[in-house]
């Protein structure tokens, strides 16, 4: 059963976007995709119109963050490599909210008919 983390990183005139090419570039994203358990680890610029009445998402980056399970994230948890991580964060003084979803891996039958393979 897989664990996937969507974890929005908001900031203010591009820090959101200023950490991600950090961490890309540092070569921390690599290390994370190269521990054992790692499934996912993507960042994404989330999109609204001005007319689907959300505010705006241009201060936030997306980091989807997936592992094989929970033993898998608490040793990803306990690398140096964190604190690393909370390095860049604070320095480009950014917040966080997450959301945490447990995979079932099993499509029902029923929604088979909206997946375009």
């Amino acid at each position: 059963m897989a664990i996937t983390v969507n974890l929005r990183y908001t900031g203010k005139k591009g820090a959101a976007k200023a950490f991600a090419r950090e961490m890309i570039e540092s070569g921390t994203v690599e290390k994370i995709r190269a521990e054992k358990g790692n499934l996912r680890y993507e960042y994404y610029l989330p999109f609204c119109q001005e007319t689907d009445g959300r505010e705006d998402d241009s201060e936030t980056i997306l980091l989807i963050d997936s592992w094989e399970n929970q033993d898998a994230i608490d040793l990803h948890h306990a690398t140096p490599m964190m604190k690393t991580i909370a390095e860049i964060r604070e320095k480009y003084d950014l917040h966080m909210t997450i959301e945490r979803f447990i995979s079932d891996e099993k499509i029902p039958e029923q929604d088979k008919t909206f997946i375009r393979s």
